[in-house]
């Protein structure tokens, strides 16, 4: 019964910055709106371009409290605007619950807005600072419209000021005239049926290739990240080789060193790794035809840490012997591996041993399980970015191949190691189960880097910044090799609405 001696209109008020959420264990929180915090660079959307643009919250009481717990599904995302033709503009949203008090919300522009509102709703009332208005139009990811050169896209999008491996990896190439390094790549790798290159050069913000090799399907990758990159950006004239394969190419006791650039790294070569096909593919095509995520993983799991079973879980196809070792180990210890293939390809001739095939399970279903188990394939496992993101601890081969940001990862710290031929994997599984609350921290501590180091963001800003520094070191002139293929941005905007960049036509005026 409340006093009706308070005015309406202030009782009202009171009720809706406290508002009950669900109760966990018999406690029942009370979700301050005002006090509750949106940050991130979804809140601006006008100033840089992401194909999904995404911002978090961070749920606390009435009490300033941060809540760490999930309060259920009531946050949503309105975001209204214009489109050229006056109707309201096509947005594509989600609000993803990582069941920790945070959410992620993303959403995705299909035309260009005008007069945007973005309101962040809590049981229909709005949170934090919300609604968030734009003045200036938000351009959808298929229109061209760069903010200036790579090194102002750099400051807006907030990236670091340096990146250790790519220092390490461009160490040895002070100057490059790239003349005689097409030439190098050309006799040495170009006449291999299994190896496969493309050469690139960025000319005044247009990309140009010409491909070596059999099979030069992953281009397309390639070109997706170019494309994405011109119309956010200026790049600098700039040329390069991109190994296609899986394997790293350079072999570092052969001269003259060839500067190519990989998606994965190893101990034994000497290539210039960039973020893998694999989640930059993850990144451009987010809440389109790609459905894993490193925003998606983060979320799609509400079994708490106690609740999960206590055995590692493994799925996979057969591309490396440690694999099938794997299946042996697990039969051996039923009790503490949960481990099957899901294909024969390398090994045919042992499926009969190793088999039968599982089905396949969905990724986000192997965080049901309290360990997750990263082996090599051909080189490193791709998904391991991807297990990081999720809420069981990591226990990851030691390898001599890497992506671009393992280096920055300590074992015990992000993961838990074991011997690059298994022998000690079953000790530590058993020293995880006996050091629960370690393993746990050990999860935390590998899905936070997930968090402040992989997400959209940071797969540009590396890119970014590897091609700046590149084109520092090239002393030739950039310019279009014969026998190169202009490959055009396509712009989506021709179907659903004007995509006039408002930074160019002022330009042109000027």
């Amino acid at each position: 019964m409340w006093n009706a001696t308070i005015p309406v209109k202030i009782f009202l008020v009171l009720l809706l910055l406290s508002i009950s959420c669900p109760s966990e264990g018999g406690k029942k929180y009370k979700v301050d709106v005002k006090r509750t915090k949106v940050y991130g660079p979804g809140l601006e959307p006008d100033k840089i371009v992401y194909p999904v643009r995404y911002f978090f919250i961070e749920v606390y009481d009435t009490k300033g409290n941060r809540i760490n717990k999930s309060v259920g599904n009531a946050f949503k995302l309105q975001v209204e605007g214009e489109s050229a033709s006056g109707t309201f503009c096509r947005v594509g949203t989600n609000v993803l619950d990582r069941y920790d008090g945070s959410y992620i919300v993303r959403y995705r522009i299909y035309q260009t807005c005008r007069a945007t509102s973005i309101h962040v709703l809590y049981n229909n009332q709005e949170v934090a600072d919300s609604p968030y208005k734009i003045k200036d139009p938000i351009y959808a990811e298929d229109c061209y419209c760069p903010v200036g050169d790579v090194k102002a896209w750099k400051e807006l999008a907030g990236c670091a000021s340096s990146y250790p491996q790519v220092e390490q990896d461009l160490k040895p190439f002070v100057e490059v005239d790239f003349d005689p390094v097409l030439k190098d790549a050309q006799q040495r790798f170009s006449h291999a049926g299994s190896r496969s290159f493309c050469n690139y050069v960025i000319k005044d913000n247009k990309v140009y290739r010409k491909c070596y090799g059999q099979h030069v399907g992953f281009s397309m990758f390639m070109d997706n990240i170019l494309h994405s990159m011109v119309r956010k950006m200026v790049l600098p004239d700039i040329e390069f080789i991109i190994n296609l394969g899986d394997w790293p190419l350079v072999d570092p006791k052969v001269e003259p060193l060839i500067p190519i650039f990989s998606w994965c790294g190893s101990e034994d070569t000497a290539d210039i790794v960039m973020p893998t096909y694999d989640i930059t593919e993850a990144t451009l095509e987010m809440m389109g035809r790609v459905t894993l995520d490193l925003l998606s993983v983060q979320s799609n799991n509400d079994i708490p840490w106690k609740k999960k079973k206590s055995q590692a879980f493994w799925r996979g196809r057969d591309s490396r012997r440690e694999r099938l070792k794997l299946i042996d180990i697990a039969r051996e210890h039923k009790d503490l591996f949960n481990a099957s293939l899901t294909n024969f390809f390398f090994f045919k001739n042992e499926e009969e041993k190793y088999g039968p095939k599982e089905k396949h399970v969905s990724f986000f279903k192997f965080f049901d399980y309290k360990y997750q188990l990263n082996i090599d394939g051909t080189v490193a496992a791709y998904r391991f970015p991807y297990l990081l993101a999720g809420t069981s601890v990591v226990l990851k081969q030691e390898s001599p191949y890497y992506e671009f940001f393992y280096h920055d990862l300590e074992p015990y710290v992000h993961y838990i190691p074991f011997k690059r031929d298994l022998s000690d994997l079953v000790d530590k599984i058993n020293w995880a189960i006996e050091n629960d609350d370690k393993a746990q921290a050990i999860s935390q501590n590998g899905r936070k880097y997930v968090q402040g180091n992989l997400m959209p963001k940071d797969i540009y800003c590396y890119h970014a910044a590897l091609f700046e520094e590149w084109s520092k070191r090239l002393k030739s002139k950039v310019v279009v090799r014969e026998g190169m293929e202009h490959i055009p941005t396509k712009e989506n905007e021709k179907r659903f609405g004007d995509c006039r960049c408002h930074r160019l036509v002022k330009h042109d005026e000027l």
